[in-house]
């Protein structure tokens, strides 16, 4: 069983930058699909981004798209969210998921989550 714990979350003005981090331990994500994930207060939880495991393929809500980069490093055992431009819809808390696959449906599910770190952005 693969453990993910995130951080890098914090406060952070509009238009700033953030670097969230996902270090797994137990197992090798190496040959997994990574992602992130956020849930706002009041909402349900969404897809963020995915990385695929070979080639390393990212796909991208489109509300972030342009402004968020998912990248993993396997001799890490890390996956990183690059998050720049920040919104104050970008606050929520984000959470590192493990083995996330993409449904017929269009939407995206996982089975490994991580505790979560909180992203506010806010002047």
């Amino acid at each position: 069983q693969v453990q993910l714990l995130e951080s890098g979350g914090g406060l952070v003005q509009p238009g700033g930058s953030l670097r969230l981090s996902c270090a797994a331990s137990g197992r090798s994500i190496s040959l997994y699909a990574m992602g992130w994930f956020r849930q706002a207060p009041g909402k349900e939880r969404e897809f963020v981004a995915r990385i695929a495991w070979s080639p390393p393929t990212t796909y991208y809500a489109d509300s972030v798209k342009g402004r968020f980069t998912i990248s993993r490093d396997n001799a890490k055992n890390t996956v990183y969210l690059q998050m720049n431009s920040l919104k104050a819809e970008d606050t929520a808390v984000y959470y590192c998921a493990g083995g996330v696959s993409r449904r017929d449906s269009g939407t995206y599910s996982s089975n490994t989550w991580g505790q979560g770190t909180q992203v506010t952005v806010s002047s």
